[in-house]
This record gives C-alpha cells, structure tokens and sequence, in this order.
C-alpha cells in the first residue's frame, strides 16, 4: 500500500459520510428511530462491509477500487443522521466478517 490508496480511502470515507448525511436528512424527518431497520440502508451496509473485508475474493477489479468503493458505501450507512443506521451497520459488520472468517480459515 502508498500513500496515495490511503488517500482514497479517506476520501472515500468522508464524501460518503457527507452523501449519508444529505440522503438520510431528506429521508427521515423524526430525529431518532427506534427499533427500525432500513432494509436498502442494510443491503448498502452489507455491500460495503463485504467489499471492504473481502476485497481479494472479486479477482476482476483491483483491490484498492473495492475497498474504497466499499468504504464509500459503509460510511453512508454510518454517516446517517443520529440515531440512524446502526443497526445496519452491525448486521452488514457481522456478514462481512463471517465471509472474511470462513475465507480465511478455509484457505
């Protein structure tokens, strides 16, 4: 890794906290939700994750445009306004994690 793959991650990660942040205040007008997942927020939540941990498994792009592509998609999810998309986030954390295990372990 350089430094320039650094710092398109970082960009990455912020343009799309700042997208996250736009989209969900257009979305939702309450201030917090309780108990509600947002099933498209998941499904970007869960692409993300999967993107950024297993980037080595997508063999016909390289790694560094699926992990900041990746990124970008985790930190919408992440972005949202307060009290929004944490549960997305731990669900699409827990799938790419069990892919990037059972990856690991059974290579």
């Amino acid at each position: 890794m350089n430094e320039t793959s650094y710092l398109l991650y970082l960009i990455s990660f912020v343009l799309g906290s700042v997208v996250g942040l736009v989209l969900s205040y257009q979305k939702y007008k309450s201030p917090f939700a309780i108990d509600k997942i947002d099933v498209l927020a998941m499904i970007i939540a869960i692409i993300g994750w999967f993107l950024t941990l297993n980037s080595p498994l997508l063999t016909f792009i390289p790694s560094y445009v699926s992990i900041a592509i990746g990124l970008f998609l985790v930190a919408m999810v992440l972005g949202m306004r307060p009290g929004y998309g944490r549960y997305e986030t731990i669900i699409g954390l827990v799938v790419g994690g069990i892919i990037w295990l059972l990856r690991t372990v059974a290579l």
